[in-house]
């Protein structure tokens, strides 16, 4: 007797605290398995079998070219529907999976993971066709939008501006986009009141600048090249030339395109041909920046030990980060160079070429010479809308070694060169003012 009510008592216990049926994926779309996808679909619809957890969070596992470019943040449509936004190519395979041995975010709302769940199918041949956009996308695109910009976006409070109002006026041509495109170019005329060089919008391939500034260079090729002697182009991006009687050499490099890296690789066939000068100019003034580290791997020709040239700060989810510094590292493996220098620069240098000004005047006895440059550093991030637009907002706050920001103040030269458009045309002041510098 007292054995049968023990095991009562077991069974009643067990049944008590007996498992949650595990919930299961019953539906997917695309399927798994479909290979003729239409790659226009915009979305991966997940479907369990009970209700889910809704704030416990995700697991979509996978990576690589065979991993959908997901746009925005996946949702939860209902209780038991997952809704995902990509960006599908034609002709392309893809797998995903839902929940994985490692990972298991999809619960149900009693707590027990999904079972892994694989999606694989392929797209068909055959351009995408422009989706057209409902009310309800555009809806959370522009909350997508506006929240990057209050949590993101790190020089949102520069300019003072009202976003609310921006919003409410931009927002009845915004919800009512039929297209991406469209949606992109209205909000891009909404942040080119930000006048900030770093916001820009891209749909597919195209990009939409938001902002473009209009500035006169203080510069001129064809008289410049009349005015240095033994002027020469060495590469699309690098030209040289030699003040003989003086020993001073002269090096423009135009820009810090990494996609270019291989034309400034020239600079440094330059440097070492130049190893020899009493003093060396290098211009910059139609830089307009490129690759920080392409910019700092030649800095580190002029010093001989780490310095800091720049400080920044990061804004993520509302805050700004701690101060973080960035210093210059030696560049052993290149040529030296120890006379003197001087950088000729100009209002057209703005972003990384800003950042080498910067290392440029960490470098003893350097002087910078000509117009104040910009003021325009970002460090931009990309912002996936759940309407296929990507937007990049500035993630940084760059600022000097002494820790003040020069967004729209720009860097200021050492000696200030004053000079109409027209001066340049049959001389070049900035040179003059250089060579006058070095033969002092």
């Amino acid at each position: 007797m007292v054995l049968n009510l023990g095991c009562l008592c077991i069974v009643v216990g067990l049944a008590a605290f007996a498992l949650a049926e595990p919930p299961r994926v019953v539906k997917v779309s695309p399927d798994n398995g479909q290979s003729d996808v239409d790659p226009a679909t915009r979305e991966i619809r997940i479907v369990f079998d009970q209700p889910m957890d809704r704030r416990g969070g995700y697991s979509l596992v996978g990576g690589g070219p065979t991993y959908p470019k997901v746009i925005g943040k996946p949702r939860w449509a209902d209780d038991r529907t997952f809704v995902v936004t990509v960006k599908l190519d034609p002709e392309h395979d893809y797998w995903l999976s839902i929940n994985s041995d490692r990972f298991a975010n999809f619960r149900s709302v009693k707590g027990e993971a999904s079972a892994a769940y694989p999606i694989s199918f392929k797209t068909r041949k055959g351009p995408a066709a422009a989706a057209k956009l409902t009310p309800e996308e555009n809806l959370r695109s522009i909350e997508q939008l506006r929240r990057a910009i209050d949590e993101d976006y790190s020089y949102r409070d520069l300019r003072s501006l009202d976003w609310d109002k921006l919003f409410k006026e931009a927002a009845p041509k915004l919800e009512s986009s039929q297209t991406a495109r469209a949606f992109a170019l209205v909000a891009g005329r909404m942040l080119a009141t930000a006048e900030d060089l770093h916001v820009w919008l891209q749909v597919g391939e195209e990009v939409i600048p938001s902002f473009a500034r209009q500035v006169s260079p203080n510069v001129n090729r064809v008289s410049l090249s009349e005015a240095v002697p033994g002027w020469r182009r060495r590469s699309a991006a690098v030209y040289s030339g030699l003040f003989v009687e003086d020993r001073i050499g002269y090096l423009m490099i135009a820009n810090w395109d990494v996609r270019q890296a291989k034309d400034v690789e020239a600079a440094y066939e330059v440097l070492r041909e130049l190893a020899g000068t009493k003093a060396l100019i290098i211009d910059v003034r139609p830089n307009a920046g490129g690759d920080e580290p392409l910019a700092q791997q030649f800095a580190g020709c002029f010093v001989d030990q780490p310095v800091v040239y720049a400080k920044n700060v990061i804004r993520r989810n509302g805050q700004f980060s701690q101060v973080f510094d960035r210093a210059i590292p030696p560049n052993k493996e290149r040529p030296g160079y120890r006379g003197k220098v001087v950088v000729l620069m100009g209002i057209c240098n703005v972003s990384s070429c800003e950042s080498f000004l910067l290392m440029m005047k960490q470098v003893p006895g350097c002087k910078l010479i000509g117009q104040r440059s910009y003021g325009s550093s970002g460090n931009p991030r990309p912002v996936n809308l759940e309407n296929g637009v990507t937007v990049f907002l500035p993630s940084w706050k760059d600022l000097r070694p002494d820790g003040t920001c020069f967004e729209r103040e720009g860097i200021a030269p050492d000696i200030e060169v004053s000079a109409k458009p027209s001066d340049f045309l049959t001389a070049d002041p900035v040179l003059q003012a250089a060579l006058k510098t070095l033969r002092e």
